[in-house]
């Protein structure tokens, strides 16, 4: 059997072994809530848990267009929040409690469980997920941007399965709209008011990280992930005791709401550097011969990137549209790279990733060549001119 073959075969089982291995804790936990409030409550759960899911995580591949980072680490990020950083949580929160209910009486292992030991524990392992991530593959990580995409996808899975046991318990309770408004209020609180809370919070981690991780002097920016760290705790317990002592409709408005506002400016306005990132690379690319000059303003924005792809599907079919895409998403590999390596920066390990990172693009080119049978840019500018 060809070497070339097991090596493949590792390629694909291995991420695929990681990813059940990370389900698993996400069905303990659900296996878990189903013992509080029984199975037909866990399915109403996950139904209604399911919904405001959908429209976050679209949102945060909304923002991650430029450099699609791998599905499955995507997956993964999300399957980390929802099962290990649960299941770590409840374990630590609970024990929590019960010091607090020992020690300060009735009510105080509540305090202790929502306004300390929660926003503590569950920022530490939602926020675990991304250092490890830039430990384990520095590679995917180039930014802010990166930061809050992932932090923004574990925060999302720890609030689908945190959902799945307010719901769940609603229903068990009052139904889906009973006297006390069971689901149905609940689903208003957590589903359509409060989706992104999660996300907010954990995002602070992922910022603080994203901007340590492009500082080329990284040992002076070491504190600024545990800075980070510590918003994230700070909102998340403000968060919490505002639940508790009556004042969350005041610090959703003054706080959350301006909060969530500066993260679309901050999102857009890295989204437009990033644009500007690739603009800048492409004129050089296309003097060296890597590109062809005809495909810098299609490579330019991400209109002219879609309008490429669909012309291609269109005269070539849908294999060749996807080597067109992988082909400009290894341009921009190379460009955001280029961009991260330091003015006069010589050394072995620049110089291999560039040289790696530009193999991989002239590769994608003629793969994306060969599946369209013509020049690239041919058909973008001959469905132009029809």
């Amino acid at each position: 059997m060809p070497l070339g073959s097991a090596a493949q075969r590792r390629r694909v089982l291995l991420p695929v072994l990681g990813l059940v291995a990370l389900a698993i804790p996400v069905l303990i936990a659900l296996g878990v809530i189903s013992t509080d409030v029984g199975g037909d409550a866990v399915l109403v759960g996950v139904m209604a848990a399911v919904l405001p899911v959908l429209p976050v995580v679209g949102v945060f591949l909304w923002v991650d267009r430029w450099e699609p980072e791998p599905p499955r680490l995507l997956l993964a990020a999300f399957l980390w929040g929802a099962g290990i950083s649960v299941l770590g949580a409840t374990i630590v929160n609970d024990t929590s409690t019960a010091f607090g209910e020992r020690v300060l009486g009735t009510g105080g292992g509540d305090l202790v469980g929502a306004v300390i030991s929660a926003p503590v524990i569950e920022e530490a392992l939602k926020g675990s997920f991304l250092v490890g991530l830039l430990w384990l593959r520095r590679r995917e990580f180039d930014g802010v941007v990166d930061g809050i995409v992932y932090a923004g996808l574990v925060a999302t899975g720890f609030a689908f399965t945190e959902n799945v046991l307010y719901f769940g318990r609603a229903f068990a309770i009052d139904g889906l709209v009973g006297d006390g408004g069971g689901v149905a209020t609940v689903f208003l609180m957590r589903g359509v008011l409060a989706p992104f809370a999660h996300p907010v919070f954990t995002a602070m981690t992922g910022i603080a990280l994203g901007l340590a991780v492009r500082r080329h002097n990284q040992a002076r920016w070491t504190l600024l992930p545990f800075i980070g760290y510590l918003g994230a705790v700070g909102l998340h317990s403000l968060w919490n005791a505002s639940a508790g002592f009556g004042f969350l409709p005041t610090f959703y408005g003054v706080i959350m709401v301006p909060l969530f506002g500066g993260l679309i400016a901050l999102v857009l306005w890295q989204r437009r550097r990033e644009q500007r990132v690739i603009s800048a690379a492409l004129p050089g690319f296309a003097s060296a011969g890597w590109i062809a000059p005809s495909e810098v303003p299609l490579l330019a924005s991400q209109a002219g990137r879609r309008g490429w792809s669909a012309a291609v599907r269109r005269q070539a079919g849908e294999a060749a549209a996807d080597a067109v895409r992988d082909y400009q998403h290894a341009v921009t590999e190379l460009a955001f790279s280029q961009n991260r390596t330091s003015p006069g920066d010589v050394s072995t390990d620049a110089g291999w990733r560039h040289h790696e990172e530009l193999d991989a693009l002239l590769a994608a080119r003629h793969r994306a060549q060969r599946a369209a049978d013509y020049p690239l840019s041919e058909a973008a500018h001959a469905d132009r001119r029809e």
